[in-house]
């Protein structure tokens, strides 16, 4: 919970990044679903040199976004988020790894991503870092998710474990 305000700040600054290059943003997250997160130990940082370099968090359920292929045990990872200063160190990498070896811990056979809109560039890397593009879907219930997912397609990346 100490960390929260640090979240935050990384949500803003990567939101910003986003604004620059892309139509698609994050909106302004909800508080009390990411303290939940946190009570929930659901969400996840990359500290180097005592500093939060990168953000992350996940769940082990996504209905909303994945509909039927919810069923397969699956980590789902949300909303990356890198520290300015820690820019352009390809901090997913890290990411899979750890989350490969969590998804085992877990008994979960997948990790699993998306991100809004058909972001080419953001498709590439996540290939390149080992998921495999699925398709890109319209939503067809986004009540109870964050704004960015409202009338919103999304790409679909999983990575078998």
């Amino acid at each position: 919970m100490e960390d929260i305000h640090e979240i935050f700040r990384l949500y803003a600054i990567a939101t910003n990044y986003q604004k620059e290059r892309y139509n698609m943003h994050w909106p302004v997250f909800d508080y009390k679903m990411v303290e939940d997160e946190i009570a929930e130990n659901h969400q996840w940082k990359l500290i180097i040199e005592g500093e939060i370099a990168c953000i992350w968090a996940t769940t082990f359920t996504d209905p909303l976004i994945w509909e039927e292929r919810n069923i397969d045990p699956s980590v789902y990872i949300h909303r990356i988020a890198t520290n300015e200063n820690y820019r352009g160190k390809n901090f997913v990498l890290n990411i899979v790894e750890w989350a490969k070896k969590y998804a085992v811990t877990n008994d979960k056979k997948f990790v699993r991503l998306d991100t809004t809109g058909m972001n080419e560039k953001l498709i590439a890397h996540y290939t390149k870092c080992g998921f495999t593009f699925l398709e890109l879907r319209n939503l067809q219930n986004t009540k109870g998710l964050p704004a960015h997912y409202h009338n919103a397609d999304v790409s679909l990346f999983e990575l078998r474990v």
